[in-house]
Order: structure tokens, then C-alpha cells, then sequence
């Protein structure tokens, strides 16, 4: 396949009047060993060479720009947006992204500096300092004469950031508005009666992702404590670090902590470390559910009936507590529920475990009723109160499930943690201890001076 891919893009260097597209080079470098992806990049153009290592699907650029010799990852790196640049020596070796650094020009190694100095899930870490900005007394004309001679040298010209004489942010303006209005217009009249929404670089890009949604923009200005505006982020970079983030929150919802490269990419003992800790975990956690069975050993042996539906409580009650989950977990990153909406949230899960855990356990009692009559298995003299602890340890077991997986999050969130490490191997085992409790309770309520 890798042969095909990588044959099929020589073919368009070879035919193509202006070469493949971008997308098609990265797939391919992707594909290749990091050694042999960077002697291609080498031999070229430059142009081409920024402009894949520009693409975000190109995961494999920190590994591979830093195979290139010094100079030429320097050429190349001070071309790139900044942004982008920024990302990929961040993630790259330490000694290799020093040294890269070290070869560029001083201002641009200021700039990237600035950027490298802010978290990755942060505006900061997210945002560029290409934008445009103009004085606030500039006609519209005189606008769009400016951003004809910087537009080479900015990433995106999306809006164009309006300042005061201190440089204080006091306006942003769209192209679009400035492309539709009268050349004489001062450009600040506009946006007369709007104030503008920014960020400061410490905020975080879920909060950048849902300003940018709610108010329907293409680039958010991003400001220091005067106001100044220090940066830019586009709506193309909210994108690739919500997938990023995406991609975080369902490795840890499956009970896996992040990988830090491709899974192609991730070597095996750095695999192992990653999913050991969390395996380790669980199992200890699932021996409470040994020490729960061992407690009711007596209630066992002289009702060993009772072990036949152990997997099927404690599978119904884990996935009801996983459905919960996953729904609050989106709820909060979407940003629809807040930390305070707790209870509303119990007072709704509630009922709805009740009623779910009703509606198996009548699936169960009828399941029960019916090999007994039908002659499938005997479930001794007793079977209609089996049937009946079978059915009322469902609905209690749900309902548990679906409150305990809905209020996990809030307490994690609330104790400062991600909500997503409330994965649903996790909640699937809280749920299988606590439903083994709940599940030989009612039984011995129910059977007590019969089997018990």
C-alpha cells in the first residue's frame, strides 16, 4: 500500500503542469521510514518543503525535521507559519530544537520563543503573531492598501485588528466588512456599537473553541493585561487542537492514558507504560469484587442459583454508568453543563435509572419465566423469588450505575481533575463491586427463611 501511495504521487511529479497536492506529499512522507522522509524533504523546494511541513497531518515533522541538517531545518522553520512552528519544535528532542533555534535570526527567534513559552492547550500556545493591525484613525482604502503589502508575510488575513494610539485593541474589523464599504469610511466606524471579543494567552482552548462557535468567527485577537493585542487565533487552529483534545479524552475514556505519537509511532515499551498503570489499577480495584463475593460465601453455597446472574447484573450496571458518563463528559466539554448543574443532573438520571433498570428487570423476569416453563432450566421450587431478585437488583443496580457514572465527572472536574479519566473501565468497576452489594442484599431480604 505504502508502495502504491508513494508511486502514485512520483507519477503526478512526473505528469502533473503544477505537482501534486500538499496533502498527497504528506501522506506519503508519513508513510515513509523517518530517515527516508527526510531526504526527500531535502531535495525539495523550498516552498514545498514549508508547505508540507505546515500541514498538521503531518505528524511525523518533529521526528523528521530534526534528521535535517541544521541549516536547512532553520530555512525551512523560519518560513513555516509560526504558529505551526512553534508546535513542532515543541515537540521535538530538546537538543534538536535548541539547535534549530539557535540557527534562526534573532526576531524570529524571539517570536517563537513567545509562543513556546505558553502551554499547548492554552490561546497562547495556540495562537500566531502574524496579524494585521492599523490605527484606528484609517480609512478603509488605506486598510486595504496595508494588507496588500504585509499579505505575504502574514499567515491568514481574516479580520484586521483596529488600536488606539497606545496600540490598546479597540475594534476588529472583517475583510469582508472592509471589502463592501466605501474606500473613504474610517475603517473603526465599521464596527461602532461592538465591543471585541478577546482572550488573554493563559486561556484555555476549549474556552477559545467555544468564544470562537458563539460568536461565529474566523480569528479571535488575543491580548496582554493592557489590552494590546499580542497574537491571533484562527478558527483552522481551534480545529486541530479540538481534535487533539478529542483524540486525548477518548484514550482516557477507554482507560488508556494519552499517547504522545501516531499509535504506528508509539514504541512497545512506551505502550506498555502507558496502558499498564491503568490496568494495574482496575485490577486491583476489581479485587473488591473478590472480597464482596467472599463476604456473602455462605449465601452462595446454599444458593448457587444465584451465581448464574452475577455476569448479568454486573455488566447491566456497568454499562448504564458508562452511558452516563459519556453523556456528562461531552455535556461538560461542549460546555452545556456547568459544575453547578449537578444536581439538575442527579434529579435527571435519577428517574431514568429508575426506569431503565425496570425495563430489565422485566426482561429479566420474563428471560427467567420462560426457560422454567419451557423446560430450558430449573431454577428449583424458588424460581419466581429468584425472579424477583433477579429483577430488583436491576433496577437497583442501574439506577446506582446511571447516578454514580452521571456525578463522576463533577467530582473529578471538582477536585481539579480531567473529567475524561473517569474512563469506562473505571466506572464499569465501581459499579460491578458496588452492584455485587446491592444484588446480595436483596437477596437475602428476599430469601431469607427460604434458600437463606
Amino acid at each position: 500500500m505504502v508502495n502504491d501511495l508513494i508511486a502514485g504521487v512520483t507519477a503526478g511529479l512526473r505528469t502533473a503542469r503544477r505537482g501534486p497536492y500538499t496533502a498527497d506529499i504528506v501522506d506519503m512522507l508519513q508513510a515513509l521510514p523517518h530517515a527516508e522522509a527526510a531526504d526527500r524533504l531535502v531535495h525539495m523546494p523550498a516552498a514545498r518543503a514549508v508547505g508540507v511541513l505546515d500541514r498538521p497531518e503531518f505528524l511525523n515533522a518533529p521526528d523528521v525535521l530534526a534528521l535535517l541538517p541544521v541549516p536547512r531545518a532553520a530555512r525551512l522553520v523560519a518560513q513555516m507559519a509560526e504558529d505551526r512552528a512553534a508546535d513542532v519544535l515543541a515537540a521535538m528532542d530538546g537538543a534538536a530544537s535548541a539547535a534549530i533555534l539557535a540557527a534562526l535570526a534573532p526576531h524570529v527567534r524571539r517570536s517563537l520563543d513567545s509562543l513556546l513559552a505558553w502551554a499547548p492547550d492554552s490561546a497562547g500556545g495556540m495562537m500566531t503573531t502574524e496579524y494585521v493591525a492599523v490605527r484606528d484613525d484609517a480609512t478603509v482604502a488605506a486598510v486595504l492598501d496595508h494588507i496588500r503589502t504585509v499579505e505575504r508575510s502574514r499567515e491568514t488575513v481574516y479580520s484586521v485588528f483596529i488600536v488606539d494610539r497606545v496600540g490598546k485593541l479597540v475594534a476588529t474589523v472583517s475583510l469582508r466588512q472592509l471589502i463592501s464599504a466605501d474606500p473613504a469610511a474610517i475603517a473603526l466606524d465599521l464596527a461602532r456599537g461592538q465591543e471585541p471579543v478577546a482572550v488573554s494567552p493563559a486561556t484555555d482552548r476549549e474556552l477559545v473553541a467555544g468564544l470562537i462557535r458563539r460568536h461565529d468567527l474566523l480569528a479571535l485577537p488575543v491580548v496582554d493585561d493592557g489590552g494590546r493585542p499580542i497574537g491571533i487565533v484562527t478558527v483552522d487552529d481551534v480545529l486541530d487542537a479540538l481534535v487533539a483534545e478529542h483524540t486525548e479524552d477518548a484514550q482516557k475514556f477507554g482507560g488508556v492514558e494519552a499517547l504522545d505519537k501516531p499509535y504506528l509511532d508509539t514504541g512497545f515499551t512506551a505502550m506498555i507504560r502507558k496502558r499498564a498503570g491503568w490496568l494495574s489499577v482496575l485490577f486491583l480495584s476489581e479485587m473488591l469484587t473478590a472480597s464482596a463475593m467472599q463476604h456473602f460465601e455462605s449465601e452462595l453455597e446454599r444458593a448457587v442459583v444465584l451465581t448464574l446472574f452475577i455476569p448479568l447484573i454486573m455488566s447491566s450496571g456497568g454499562n448504564s454508568g458508562s452511558q452516563a458518563t459519556s453523556l456528562i463528559i461531552r455535556a461538560l466539554a461542549l460546555g452545556q453543563l456547568r459544575l453547578k448543574d449537578w444536581w439538575r443532573v442527579a434529579l435527571r438520571e435519577l428517574p431514568a435509572g429508575l426506569v431503565l433498570g425496570a425495563i430489565l428487570g422485566v426482561v429479566g423476569l420474563a428471560r427467567i419465566t420462560l426457560w422454567q416453563m419451557l423446560g430450558f432450566y430449573d431454577y428449583g421450587p424458588h424460581w419466581p423469588l429468584i425472579g424477583a431478585i433477579v429483577a430488583a437488583g436491576l433496577v437497583g443496580i442501574v439506577t446506582f450505575g446511571s447516578l454514580a457514572g452521571s456525578m463522576l465527572p463533577f467530582v473529578l472536574q471538582r477536585l481539579g481533575f480531567d473529567p475524561a479519566s473517569a474512563s469506562a473501565p473505571f466506572v464499569a468497576t465501581l459499579v460491578d463491586v458496588t452492584g455485587l452489594v446491592i444484588y446480595f442484599t436483596i437477596a437475602l431480604a428476599i430469601l431469607s427463611g427460604t434458600l437463606l
